[in-house]
């Protein structure tokens, strides 16, 4: 395992943060706290990027990549919320998990794919567990042919945002930095929704506010900043697998600080996502002659 796949490691750990953080941010309405979220990180990135010499040219993209960027970005969270809106939130974000098999399935379709069955299987173990602790939150999940449009948007931003993340390899030569301008027009967008369907609840006291802050900080911000070196530079098969792991370690963190309770379905959805992951890992060893994994095929 190289060094970018431990970095985007670093992002699926940071979002596993993301419903604690989200849980203290109170009743701010979803596009108003993705518009101030996403500023914060943008403005983090400039920051970070403003130190080094040369950094703030990484803004200065065609159009083509801010297309990429600041449409992953904007265009997963804006369907994910639709789907929410549509739709039971449980089915909802069953469905918009698909996101991490989509990204062991796009995988093959760059140079050096090599694309395994093991890989699959490891997603597919990692789909369960996840299915496993929503069932168990939301007390069964059942699918209804009314909630239809929802569950639709929901596979929109699992296929958007795996989508960007495979892609992500393909240009591979724009900067890390250019991600905080993907931030800040995501930021933008939002703002333009939030004014158009959202009443203006702001977070009320310091703590809400600190968990804006630390959202902007962590969850939605340092982390698609390492989440775009992982996508560029590791290895896309093992980080889409990986990245079920977000959702049990964000209930164990929920359990720890008191807003959810250990269950044994906690218990079983780990041992499948921990399962899944030692099986796209070390389920094989790749043979002379086997196809090389896109971690080996440097872009060039």
């Amino acid at each position: 395992m190289n060094r970018a796949t431990l970095t985007g490691g670093g992002a699926i750990l940071l979002w596993a943060t993301l419903a604690l953080f989200t849980a203290a941010t109170g009743a701010t309405p979803p596009f108003l706290l993705t518009a101030l979220t996403f500023a914060i990180g943008g403005l983090l990135g400039l920051a970070v990027a403003a130190l080094r010499p040369g950094g703030l040219a990484a803004l200065r993209q065609p159009w083509s990549v801010w297309l990429h960027g600041v449409g992953g970005l904007f265009g997963f969270h804006f369907f994910y919320f639709t789907a929410l809106k549509l739709s039971p939130p449980a089915e909802a974000s069953l469905v918009a998990y698909l996101w991490p098999l989509l990204i062991v399935l796009f995988s093959a379709l760059l140079p050096g794919g090599g694309l395994t069955v093991r890989h699959v299987v490891g997603a597919a173990l990692g789909l369960a567990g996840a299915a496993t602790l929503i069932a168990a939150r939301s007390g069964g999940l059942g699918f209804e042919a009314a909630h239809l449009p929802g569950y639709a948007s929901a596979v929109a931003c699992a296929v958007i945002w795996a989508a960007y993340s495979v892609s992500s390899r393909l240009f591979h030569a724009v900067p890390t930095e250019a991600v905080a301008g993907f931030c800040l027009g995501t930021a933008a967008l939002a703002a333009l929704c939030h004014l158009a369907l959202e009443p203006a609840v702001w977070p009320a006291g310091a703590a809400e506010w600190g968990g804006v802050v630390a959202l902007g900080l962590g969850p939605v911000g340092a982390a698609f900043y390492l989440w775009d070196v992982g996508m560029k530079r590791g290895d896309v098969r093992l980080l889409g697998v990986a990245a079920y792991a977000a959702p049990a370690l964000s209930t164990l963190l929920l359990v720890a600080t008191g807003y959810a309770e250990a269950t044994p379905a906690l218990g079983l959805a780990c041992a499948l996502i921990v399962g899944g992951a030692l099986v796209a890992t070390f389920g094989g060893r790749r043979r002379a002659g086997d196809t090389p994994s896109v971690e080996d095929s440097r872009p060039g």
